[in-house]
């Protein structure tokens, strides 16, 4: 198999990026000090997380000067996420660090005034000046998760020889992938994004990308509209989510619960059983699942970290699914079996090598919302929210809640922030709080869900995971109210989760909540209804959803 070089500097799940590679016919060889860097012909450079932290690391390694040369030397070289980023001259990430500086310019942060930052999601890479740039289609959509972008200005790259494909997030317009010469770079993740990142990855791999910019370069950019340019393209995200824990005979298996009991109502009491976690992931995938969550409800406590069966879960599926995968369940700081202290982030480390893209936190997050609060909203530093967004970026952290309704007579009755709600409490209570569960709902705290996502905000968690205990399994829709709630208080995306029983559910959440994606479990594994029915209803309602694209 041909090589390409794949520089290892600790930037989040290579792994995907790997199983990518190999699926287009590549074999990845690593690069582990900058001297290696010369023996590349072709070399990736990948990125997650904070600019200043990936380009420092870089920096005291030594690799600035190495990749520097393999780039004048005309080799082929790739840039993905904060790999593009660091092209650039600098970020107000971290304005004190330089980036490469092949292009002058620094990044900025979106506008969260009037929309959710990170930009998490599938969206546009558009190039109409050449459509067909490494691959690139303008029906195709690509995966992003960044907060920070370099701002598309017309004509301003193209006047320097660059071919500028763009995305356009809440009427900001942003370089979503950029080529010139034996240079290629993309915001988004192409590893996932499908079969059509893999096609990107192939191009640049067999040099059919830079071939085909040469022999064709881009139209002249002021003969393209505005309107093609700008044109905004961010998806409805389906989420399929996967509650994996172990049954009675000690196999992994999906379950699915009501109000969060998984066992059969029959004599025997058995676990629920619906299938097989690896299975079915690929099925969601190849149905056009935007991602896949897994979570771990029993979370092995018993058995030693590096035997974890979610971390085989999570490398076997990683080989066949390339869409975000994110995974759930004790990820917090532990005692392994004979006595080794191990940290969160060394869980989550784990997790990121064998293929997931986010971890989700449950239970310790309340706590640490809470001991937040004690300190008088003073971070602790030490949080598995805080050291693993610092280590990976924010983007890379999922708080999971699980909230339960509490009526109460009027807003006076409690502390908490209330709402007014359409249906009534058991005594026609008109209001109701939102309290916080821990331990799967089995645990009630008097903390609301606004403390509780305002504080996870500050510590560095980049996506809720909204469940709603009063809704689970009930398959009569997600919890509105509880939703705009949340999204009244934060700025980062939500996930509305629990009670999604048809297609009209996710029609109804989209239109009438801010929601930024939205998750389904039971009504897919039982099989009442498809991913791909669900998206194609959402289509016909007029709501821009990604089309799987087959085989690659």
């Amino acid at each position: 198999m041909p090589k390409v070089h794949l520089l290892d500097y600790v930037a989040g799940n290579v792994r995907s990026l790997v199983n990518a590679i190999e699926k287009v016919g590549y074999e990845v060889e690593w690069v582990r000090t900058p001297e290696e860097v010369a023996n590349a012909e072709k070399l990736i450079l990948p990125g997650v997380g904070h600019f200043g932290h990936c380009l420092s690391q870089l920096s005291s390694a030594g690799y600035l000067p190495a990749i520097r040369a393999h780039i004048d030397a005309g080799k082929p070289f790739m840039g993905i996420c904060v790999g593009l980023q660091a092209l650039f001259s600098n970020s107000a990430e971290d304005p004190s660090c330089p980036g490469l500086g092949i292009i002058p310019g620094a990044l900025n942060r979106f506008d969260d005034s009037a929309k959710a930052v990170p930009h998490i999601g599938w969206n546009n890479a558009t190039c109409p000046a050449k459509p067909d740039l490494y691959g690139l289609r303008p029906d195709s959509k690509y995966y992003y998760v960044h907060s920070y972008k370099y701002p598309y200005r017309k004509g301003e790259l193209e006047s320097l020889g660059w071919a500028v494909a763009t995305g356009t997030y809440g009427c900001e317009t942003f370089i979503g992938a950029l080529a010139k010469g034996n240079i290629f770079a993309t915001q988004f993740h192409p590893e996932k994004s499908g079969v059509a990142g893999l096609r990107v990855i192939r191009a640049f791999l067999d040099g059919s990308g830079a071939k085909d910019l040469a022999e064709k370069p881009p139209t002249n950019i002021n003969e393209v509209s505005d309107e093609l340019i700008s044109q905004e393209g961010l998806t409805r995200r389906v989420i399929a989510c996967l509650d994996v824990r172990t049954n009675d005979q000690g196999d992994l298996v999906v379950t699915k619960g009501d109000q969060y009991d998984v066992r059969e109502k029959s004599a025997d009491r058995s676990v629920r059983n619906l299938g097989k976690p690896v299975d079915m992931a690929k099925r969601y995938y190849e149905q056009g699942a935007d991602e896949v969550t897994f979570l771990n409800i029993t979370s092995f406590r018993d058995i030693p970290v590096k035997d974890l069966p979610m971390l085989e879960i999570l490398r076997r599926t990683s080989e066949t699914v390339f869409v975000p995968l994110t995974i759930g369940g004790g990820i917090r700081d532990t005692v392994d079996v004979d006595g080794t202290k191990v940290s969160a982030l060394d869980i989550a480390t784990m997790y990121f090598k064998s293929g997931a893209d986010k971890v989700s936190i449950g239970s310790d997050a309340v706590i640490a919302a809470e001991e937040y609060y004690k300190r008088g909203k003073v971070l602790d530093g030490k949080t598995a929210i805080e050291t693993i967004s610092k280590a990976y970026g924010n983007q890379a952290v999922v708080v999971s809640v699980d909230p339960k309704r509490v009526y109460v007579s009027s807003p006076d009755a409690t502390a908490h922030a209330t709402i007014k709600t359409k249906f009534l409490g058991p005594n026609g209570e008109e209001y109701c709080w939102y309290a916080c569960t821990i331990k799967g709902g089995r645990e009630t705290r008097d903390f609301d869900v606004v403390q509780l996502t305002q504080a996870v905000e500050a510590m560095g968690a980049g996506e809720i995971l909204l469940n709603c205990i009063d809704k689970d399994g009930t398959n009569s829709g997600f919890d509105l109210e509880l939703i705009n709630h949340v999204k009244s208080f934060i700025k980062i995306p939500v996930i509305a989760s629990s009670g999604a029983g048809n297609p009209g559910h996710f029609l109804e959440v989209f239109q009438k909540t801010t929601t930024d994606a939205a998750l389904g479990a039971g009504m897919f594994h039982r099989g009442e209804y498809t991913v791909q029915q669900v998206k194609e209803y959402l289509a016909q309602k007029g709501l821009t959803v990604r089309k799987h694209e087959g085989e690659l």
